[in-house]
Parts: C-alpha cells; structure tokens; sequence
C-alpha cells in the first residue's frame, strides 16, 4: 500500500510541477477548445489497438497451448486496462489476466502469456523510436537531438538482452527468452505489435493535433514514441506526469512550446481513460478469460 501511495503522489506531484512550470491558462485554453473530430480519431485509434492488442495476446497464449476465445481476450483486456489506468504500477490488471487465465493453463505459462506479449508491444514501439532516430541520422537538418537521446538508442537493446539473459539464470523463467524468440518468428504476432504500436501513436498524434499541435513529420516516430517510453517508467498511475512531462521536454525540439506538450498529455491521458471505460460494462459480463474458450480463431 505504501509504494502505491508512493506512485499516486509521484504522478500528482509530477503532473502539479509541469502545471506550474507551463501557462496553466494556455493548456487550459487548448484543452477546452479540443477539436472534437480529433477526438474521436484518438479514441478509435486507442480502441482499435486494444482489439489488437486483445488479439496478440489470444495468438500469444496459443502459441503457449492456452485456449482463450477472441471475445475473451477483449474481455480481459479491457478489464485490465481499465485497472491499470486508475491504480498505481501499470500492472496490477495484467496481473489480472494472468490469474484469470490460470483456469486453461497453470499460473507459470498464463505469465508468461501476458509477459511476453507486452514485452512484444514495446519491442515495437522501441523498434518504431530506432527507426525513427536512424531516419534523423540519415535525413540532415532535422531535430537536433541531444545525446541522452542517443544513449537511449543504444542502452535498450543492451538492457533487453541483459534481462532476458537474466531470465534464464531462474528456472521459473528459464524458459522465457525461448518463448520470445519464437513469438518473434510468428508473423501474425509481430503484424499485431506493429499495428498496436502505430494506433497508439496515431492515438496520442489525434491528441496533440485536438489540442492545436500539428507534429512535424520528424517528430511522429522519434518524439512521440519517447512519449510513450517516459510512461512506462513505474513510479505514476497511467504514466500521468511522465506523459507530460516528457512532452513538455520534447516538444521545444520541434519547434512546439511546453504548453502544447503537456496538453496534449493531458488529453490523451483522458482518451486513455475513456477508451478503458467498456471495462466496467465487462465487470458484470460472467465468465473470464478462462471460464469458457471460444473458437479461438485463426493463427
């Protein structure tokens, strides 16, 4: 409860500063002048990649021989979301799936299920960044990035293979790394992290252009996709306060102000919140994912 309470004041605290720091009027002006049909892209784009999402994830437990239906997987899903965007960590609803999920599988492999399935999605959006920052290579006259940037570029992937090395060295996860590899190898899998990957950026794009921010072609897979890594860091509720702050950082590099950035933080952290909420519709649907797999579809 104590680390909870930690993450909640981290992001209040963080989200404060960034609302001190930046023109609180001017944020506020641009939120509440958001452009509607902007609003509406940003919400489909996040529902679409939660169906994709749903549906990597059904591939994933296949490919672990556990039976979950299409509709259970939405099910779960949004459920899950609907957790981890309003309590601290991120990944109390994950945790969720899995022990849900356990009636098909034992608790090891429904996991790993769910592990290695968001550890695919980031892969992805990590994969969208490194495209990204080589293009700014490549292309000259674009951002100029400053080094922490490209430090990052080559830390992750050292940090991925340190991590999965470390796996192995446990017998409860020895077998993971293997799993990963294989999953790599599976082009429906990879086609839905690419896809959940790029909806989510149009997601959080809709959101800046709702808020009066167009990004720049060279922004669209280096900025944002930075974005999104800052909200994976563990200390906040749904990544609020590293959402915004990190946008707020960025954003001068492409010629957009602070304001701009941490409003369209703030709005795409309630399209978040929005798209989630079907998850309270499946609070009184009986069954879980577990409970009673249906035609678990092509793979």
């Amino acid at each position: 409860m104590r680390l909870w309470a930690i993450k909640l004041c981290a992001s209040a605290a963080l989200l404060a500063a960034m609302l001190w720091w930046t023109d609180t009027a001017e944020v506020g002006a641009r939120l509440a002048r958001a452009d509607w049909p902007w609003l509406a892209v940003s919400l489909g784009a996040l529902t679409l990649a939660t169906l994709s999402m749903a549906r990597r994830w059904q591939l994933t437990a296949q490919a672990l021989d556990i039976p979950i239906g299409f509709g259970a997987a939405v099910r779960e899903y949004y459920l899950a979301q609907l957790i981890n965007s309003v309590l601290p960590g991120g990944v109390l609803g994950d945790v969720g799936r899995a022990v849900r999920v356990r009636r098909q599988a034992d608790l090891a492999r429904a996991g790993q299920s769910v592990a290695a399935e968001r550890l695919m999605g980031q892969v992805a959006m990590f994969g969208l960044l490194a495209l990204g920052l080589i293009g700014a290579v490549l292309v000259p006259g674009g951002i100029a990035w400053p080094g922490g940037v490209w430090a990052l570029l080559v830390a992750l992937p050292v940090l991925c293979a340190v991590a999965l090395w470390g796996a192995r060295q446990f017998q409860a996860t020895r077998s993971f790394p293997g799993l990963v590899w294989r999953l790599i190898g599976h082009g429906w899998i990879v086609m839905h992290a690419v896809l959940g990957a790029l909806l989510l950026v149009l997601g959080l794009y809709a959101a800046a252009r709702a808020t009066g921010s167009v990004i720049p072609p060279e922004g669209l897979f280096t900025v944002l996709p930075l974005v999104f890594c800052a909200m994976l860091v563990p200390l906040s509720v749904a990544g609020w306060g590293w959402r915004e702050g990190a946008a707020a950082a960025l954003f001068p590099l492409i010629g957009l102000d602070a304001n701009a950035g941490v409003a369209m933080g703030i709005c795409y952290g309630a399209m978040m919140l929005l798209s989630a909420l079907p998850g309270l519709a499946f609070l009184w649907v009986p069954g879980a994912a577990g409970a009673a797999p249906e035609g678990a579809g092509p793979s």
